[in-house]
């Protein structure tokens, strides 16, 4: 599994990711970022094109894969602004406590095998105030897509490198004791309705 986990799922998950309904998606949250801004799960860099370099000063990016970031090196390389790479994870950030304006996560808590706790350590690091900005793919509200989901779950977290069709991404949030200040949610057109359920916004620490 050394090989596949290593090399190819990062592949596998950088193509999926970058998907012409997912980079629209990246489009619309990614510029509200502001300040000193943490990226949950940078991965290849799909967000770096998108971000406002009006309004942010820096970017901390952490994700346990080292060949992703090797991927994200063109799109880090035009950013712009001061860029860290951290190697790690979501569950213990090596941040100091309130450090961050905005903590950025799209595409990630799908993956991260302990959200709670990911959720917590977001919130510590926030400055008081600061506002996690998210967009993720979840559990879908017909009970007839969720029954599909729950099903094929298991064989696509093993395939995907441990992403999870069916987290209740609204539900993990506020029982982080964030207070969610406005979202959307839609099915992404041109993408299977048992991963294209997705929600979005902006949550206050």
């Amino acid at each position: 599994m050394g090989f596949y986990s290593d090399v190819v799922v990062p592949r596998l998950v950088t193509c999926a990711c970058g998907t012409k309904p997912i980079l629209k998606q990246r489009q619309k949250v990614v510029p509200l970022a502001h300040g000193a801004v943490l990226e949950i799960g940078m991965g290849a860099g799909h967000n770096l094109p998108y971000y406002d370099t009006g309004r942010i000063t820096s970017v901390a990016g952490i994700d346990p894969c080292r060949t992703s970031w090797r991927l994200a090196q063109p799109r880090a390389s035009a950013l712009g602004v001061p860029l860290e790479f951290v190697e790690g994870s979501a569950e213990s950030i090596p941040m100091p406590d309130a450090r961050f304006d905005t903590v950025l996560m799209t595409y990630s808590l799908c993956t991260i095998p302990d959200p709670e706790a990911a959720l917590e350590e977001m919130r510590r690091v926030l400055k008081p105030g600061g506002r996690l900005v998210f967009c993720e793919h979840g559990e879908a509200p017909e009970a007839s897509v969720a029954k599909w989901q729950k099903r094929i779950n298991p064989t696509w977290r093993r395939l995907l490198g441990g992403c999870n069709l069916n987290r209740p991404i609204m539900a993990l949030i506020r029982n982080a004791r964030f207070e969610v200040n406005e979202y959307d949610q839609m099915y992404l057109p041109g993408t299977p309705r048992i991963a294209g359920f997705n929600v979005w916004g902006i949550a206050q620490r």
